[in-house]
């Protein structure tokens, strides 16, 4: 195949339509034919087989013995509607996957990140009603839209606020799309908002969302992303040929990791990322002031969709290089690879395995519930000179070193595949120091993280339920001799004087002022009690930890300040209670001379006379579930009552299940003392007909001091008494 596949959609005929990227930068398509197939359980293969369809014996003993193939999708769809009556039918969807599993192809194989053709999008609407915007109002608008393409940027603008002029400018965004021709759009909550905006939009003037390659339409549909424990509704847009990337979503599940970040706006994670700095001249508009801006200083206005443009564009230079190897490595499509877990992915590599060979494939097993990782915290309070060692992928070392399969992988991929994608890492991590430029040594850095992902998430793919090749015993082994030796290593370290300060999984805090300049010397000493195979690493010192309970602790390396563990970074927390949080952090590891306590009081103070704005006291919370469908549940005597949902069902238009809702508490009133009761949207707050209750905010107040004022040798005041705290 002349060029690399960088485009790929299947018509509902089995038609397979793809754009390959010539050497010169230019894109042509090509037609080709999918033979979908599925995999058929013992006695499902004796269903009535149409014309088309052939059904052939595969090897092993899975329980799915029997693989279909289909000459097109008419014969496909029937067969499979008999077959899925029969109670024994399996198959690989989109059938874009299915292909690229079949010819054993990859999107992307040929090109580098920097070749792919990226386009950034972002809509301004304007909304006369005021409020949050509302695209099924007749007399909203699209204002502009921004398109920016290889750093350049195209702004598509309203030229008067009609009808007709808008259904020229979504006229005019259709056109300069297929001239820019992307394999990948990207927008921060562009499925939320601007995709969906612009579907409404185009519906209401009767304008086609003639988006995709090969002359295709957009599709649109309901669905939702599970991010750790929450779950994000949005409305999911596909394009024939193109990804469509929202680093709203990937900013949420990089955050799964490192729970460190207070908000997922734009704004905000273009802040954390720095892609602007926070002293950067960026400009900045109040969403209820768009539309006034645009008509009277069209210059800011610009300026401002020009910054959204840019700041999508670092963000996801940032975050969509490791999607890309995934697509690169799995045979998965782009967009898909944003939006499926770990698990659906490894699945994909043995059932492309399993394919190939002619192998029965197993039902994903029952995973028994089994003992984890060693979590333990040792101290409590603040230490010096701290260091910190790491096991370099502990589980996937134990993995290989243990060299077993799971017990129904009858082909046995698993152990060789694992081999081989770290040796793969460990390949890409040489180059990421050692390649002759800096462009190649950012392509390797990407793909030895996503290697490094990846072959960390074997093991947690063996441990759960849903994954094919899934094994819990050998999951507990792994964990089991991962506690054994992390146990082993912290005996070690405590024997060369290290104080032990918190050690989980993979990792182990130590305060040691004797080996703090020379980390590398205690490592030697340790080193040896490791079993062939096992690695440790140092992995940074800390002027400064703060142990407060078990995985909740902050670092300080003298320069920057590292929270881990919801106790010390929640997002949920009121925003006053947090700078609190933030000062007596910064006071305890030493980045700060100020006291917290100083600012508790002025607080309390302030309160008592509703002088603090109620901004920096309304908590935000994400809904778990939709407001129409708590309110349902309500109805019917569910339980319990939730404060952040009492207050969705406030707002107008209601927020979606895995928005944020802020709100504040009002006074007690007779028979309404819980919060659910008393909680008022903050976008309602009326500071005379609902004020805020004060007395409810000074007992966050004394809440707060009771659990951190040990750590500060301060008190609450008795009830009533606003005296000194020492």
């Amino acid at each position: 195949m002349a060029g690399s596949l960088c485009g790929l959609w299947v018509d509902d005929t089995g038609r397979v339509h793809t754009t390959l990227a010539l050497p010169d930068g230019g894109r042509i398509d090509r037609d080709g034919s999918l033979r979908p197939f599925a995999w058929l359980a013992r006695g499902a293969e004796r269903v009535a087989l149409p014309a088309g369809v052939t059904v052939e014996p595969l090897r092993g003993e899975g329980s799915f013995a029997h693989l279909a193939h289909a000459e097109d999708m008419t014969a496909y769809d029937a067969f499979a509607a008999a077959a899925r009556a029969a109670g024994g039918f399996d198959a690989i969807r989109p059938f874009e996957n299915q292909y690229l599993l079949q010819q054993r192809e990859r999107l992307y194989r040929e090109l580098t990140f920097p070749q792919l053709r990226r386009c950034q999008l972002d809509i301004e609407v304007a909304s006369p009603a005021g409020g949050f915007p509302d695209a099924s109002r007749a007399e909203d608008r699209v204002l502009a839209i921004g398109l920016r393409s290889g750093g350049k940027n195209q702004l598509l603008l309203l030229t008067e606020p009609t009808d007709a002029a808008e259904k020229a400018l979504l006229q005019e965004f259709t056109v300069a799309l297929l001239a820019a021709d992307p394999d990948v759009i990207e927008g921060h909550n562009i499925f939320k908002f601007d995709l969906d905006y612009l579907r409404q939009r185009c519906r209401r003037h009767k304008v086609p969302c003639a988006w995709g390659r090969y002359g295709q339409k957009a599709a649109f549909r309901n669905s939702k992303l599970k991010v750790a424990e929450r779950w994000i509704d949005f409305t999911r847009c596909d394009l024939p040929g193109r990804a469509i990337v929202d680093t709203y979503l990937l900013v949420q599940l990089y955050d799964i990791t490192t729970r460190e970040m207070t908000a997922y706006g734009l704004k905000d994670a273009a802040v954390y990322f720095g892609v602007t700095d926070e002293s950067h001249d960026r400009t900045y508009i109040r969403g209820g002031e768009i539309q006034q801006v645009f008509t009277a200083d069209r210059a800011r206005f610009c300026a401002y969709l020009e910054d959204d443009l840019r700041e999508t564009e670092g963000l996801a230079d940032q975050l969509l290089p490791t999607y890309f190897e995934q697509a690169r490595t799995f045979p998965i499509l782009l967009q898909e690879a944003t939006l499926r877990g770990a698990t659906a992915k490894i699945d994909l590599l043995f059932l492309e395995e399993y394919y190939h060979a002619r192998q029965a494939c197993p039902v994903p097993p029952e995973i028994q519930p089994f003992e984890g990782g060693y979590t333990r915290s040792f101290q409590e309070g603040v230490f010096r000179h701290v260091l910190h060692f790491d096991v370099a992928s502990l589980y996937p070392s134990l993995l290989l070193s243990i060299n077993r399969n799971p017990r129904n992988d009858t082909l046995g991929v698993f152990v060789p595949l694992l081999r081989r994608l770290r040796e793969y890492r460990l390949k890409y991590k040489l180059l990421a120091r050692q390649a002759p430029t800096e462009a190649e040594r950012a392509e390797a850095q990407a793909r030895q993280t996503t290697f490094k992902i990846l072959i960390n998430s074997f093991y947690g793919y063996l441990g759960f339920s849903g994954a094919r090749f899934g094994d819990g015993e050998l999951a507990a082994e792994v964990t089991r001799r991962g506690r054994e030796l992390l146990q082993a290593l912290i005996d070690e370290f405590a024997r060369h004087g290290g104080t032990i300060l918190e050690a989980d999984t993979d990792g182990i805090y130590l305060s040691s002022e004797k080996y703090y300049a020379d980390p590398d010397a205690l490592l030697a000493l340790v080193a040896p009690i490791l079993p062939a195979g096992i690695e440790l690493e140092y992995d940074g010192r800390y002027t400064a930890m703060f142990c407060y309970k078990a995985k909740n602790y902050a670092l300080y390396d003298g320069a920057k300040i590292t929270l881990r563990g919801s106790a010390l970074r929640s997002r949920g927390i009121e925003p006053f209670l947090k700078r609190l949080s933030d000062q007596l952090i910064k006071f305890l590891v030493g980045a700060s001379t100020e006291s917290p306590v100083v600012a508790w009081e002025e607080y309390r103070r302030q309160l008592g006379s509703r002088a603090v704005p109620v901004a920096d006291l309304a908590k935000s919370e994400t809904l778990s579930q939709s407001p129409e469908a708590y309110e349902r549940l309500m109805a019917e005597g569910g339980k319990p009552r939730r404060a952040a949902a009492e207050a969705a069902l406030q707002l107008s238009p209601r927020p979606r299940m895995g928005e944020r809702v802020s709100y504040y508490i009002t006074a007690r009133l007779k028979g309404r003392t819980s919060d659910w009761q008393r909680a008022r949207a903050l976008a309602a707050y009326d500071p005379v007909a609902a004020p805020y209750d004060p007395d409810y905010y000074q007992e966050k107040l004394d809440d707060w001091l009771e659990r951190y004022g040990g750590f500060l040798g301060a008190k609450p005041p008795p009830a009533q008494e606003q005296g000194e705290l020492f």
